[in-house]
């Protein structure tokens, strides 16, 4: 067995515009550099690259144009990459050219020609300014040639160095996690809800505060590395204005302090879509604005708890939290490390269903987008197009299912040893990650989401009649009937390599 390592910082000569809020955010300096951090693994007799990128997803377009590039490299098969994204919102994105395998044939156009001819011609919905029009920003292109170019120079160093090694797996806990959907008594929910109300009956779903851990040596039984799989996006500074790989960061800088500089540690985000650093039972006010529709609080009581999980203070109260549970599994001691074991990775192109809406969903949604743009006076800005998001998410979805009932999804199951792996392109709520982790005969199950394309968000049953942001048919292109397929077949994938 093979291990090779690689890291590359990415570099932003101008301003970068920050992905992941609906207010148009530029950024102003950089908090911390951003990485892709690669192992690349080889028995002689089948391999897998894992990726580790600071960004806030990985869609299809950007993969294949990583594959390409590494089409010259020798020994390497492109497909058994598997890139995925911590799903930090301070950090660009490549969003050019399409971004859902969904997608593909379907004309933009027809659908901007639908919610035009809702209301006349003054109070047409007008989206916000193209930011990479402007000159002193990064535009797609230029995101795509050093995003792209970083992330392959990774993999291929990582492929091209990999040397005789050896691995142990281990499991640790930090509480990081916690679930951003809120529960009513009238059966509804929201993502990021007001807790402080005599409405409130619960978090709609659990929390998973393990740590799947693999430590890896070199020949001599050096530590190189770690890969660290945890079901929390990164997403504590979100709102603000500067470049940042969020908790990862402040994590991978305290293990270096202790175990040395050259230490590379490979984060990968478990499944996670409800999921976020943030406890909205003991509400910690930011200590500024965040420009977010959905954290709006009239007068919160203070509360005795973490520091605000929107600010550097609580990013370094995470960080902190996972490198202590990692030195302390480490110090603890570790089993054997494993060496001559089967490595097995099979690539499963699944035919999940595209989550559909009924006609009386498209004429109430043609109804309430009308209505709304009719009552609007001024520009719209940011808080618009999150109040008209799940109306015209119903609209683009009727035609798009007019030329599209499966979408094509690309999804990685690896036995390592006595480790699975298990990869999907969506924020995968986690309740179905908790499925395939408990039905899998692996010893540990690595989930990693967010990974070769970007799909969105696949709510559970629960939520998708609870609605609300996350769960929305705007939110991602398959519904919880897609999801309990892709449950079923990724346990069974598992379960036949671990016979």
């Amino acid at each position: 067995m093979k291990y090779g390592w690689a890291e590359e910082k990415f570099v932003f000569p101008k301003p970068v515009a920050l992905m992941g809020q609906f207010a148009t955010r530029i950024s102003e300096y950089e908090e911390k550099p951003l990485t892709v951090t690669a192992l690349a693994v080889d028995s002689g007799e089948d391999q897998m690259v894992l990726c580790g990128v600071d960004i806030i997803g990985i869609n299809y377009p950007l993969t294949d144009e990583i594959r390409r590039r590494l089409a010259d490299v020798k020994g390497l098969d492109p497909m058994k990459v598997v890139v995925s994204a911590i799903h930090t919102h301070t950090g660009p994105g490549y969003t050019g050219r399409g971004g859902r395998k969904a997608n593909i044939g379907f004309d933009p156009a027809i659908y901007n020609e639908k919610i035009n001819s809702l209301v006349p011609a003054e109070k047409r919905y007008v989206d916000k300014p193209n930011v990479y029009e402007n000159p002193d920003i990064m535009n797609g292109d230029e995101l795509l040639e050093e995003i792209a170019s970083k992330i392959a120079k990774a993999i291929a160093t990582a492929w091209e160095t990999r040397k005789e090694g050896s691995f142990s797996n281990a499991f640790g806990r930090a509480v990081v996690g916690m679930c951003r959907r809120v529960s009513y008594n009238d059966g509804s929910a929201q993502m990021w809800g007001d807790t402080n109300t005599a409405m409130f009956t619960e978090l709609e779903g659990g929390n998973d505060s393990g740590i799947e851990l693999m430590y890896v040596f070199d020949e001599n039984k050096k530590l190189t590395g770690i890969v660290a799989n945890l079901a929390c996006p990164a997403q504590c500074v979100q709102h603000r204005h500067f470049i940042s790989p969020d908790f990862w960061g402040e994590a991978k800088m305290l293990l270096r302090k202790h175990f040395g500089e050259d230490l590379f540690l490979l984060p990968l985000c478990s499944a996670a879509g409800d999921q976020c650093p943030v406890d909205l039972v003991r509400w910690v006010e930011p200590e500024s604005d965040v420009n977010d529709p959905n954290l709006k609080r009239n007068n919160p009581p203070k509360r005795k708890a973490d520091p605000s999980m929107f600010d550097l203070a609580g990013m370094r109260k995470t960080g902190k939290r996972i490198a202590n549970e990692i030195i302390e599994v480490y110090n603890e001691g570790l089993d054997e490390p494993q060496t001559d074991v089967p490595l097995i990775h099979h690539v499963h192109n699944m035919q999940l269903p595209l989550r559909r809406v009924t006609m009386a969903e498209e004429k109430e949604a043609c109804k309430e987008a009308r209505e709304y743009l009719m009552r609007k006076e001024e520009k719209t800005d940011f808080n618009d197009t999150a109040n008209l998001q799940k109306a015209f998410g119903i609209i683009r979805r009727a035609l798009l299912q007019e030329i599209r009932d499966v979408v094509d999804t690309e999804v990685h199951i690896i036995r390592l040893g006595s480790i699975a792996f298990a990869s999907n392109p969506f924020e995968l709520f986690l309740d179905y990650g908790n499925q395939i982790k408990a039905r899998s005969k692996a010893e540990q199950s690595f989930i990693i989401q967010l990974a070769c394309a970007a799909d969105g968000y696949l709510p559970t049953e629960k939520a998708e009649k609870a609605g609300h942001y996350s769960a929305f048919v705007a939110s991602g292109t398959i519904g919880h009937i897609g999801g309990e397929q892709l449950v079923r077949e990724t346990v069974q994938d598992i379960n036949e390599m671990f016979k």
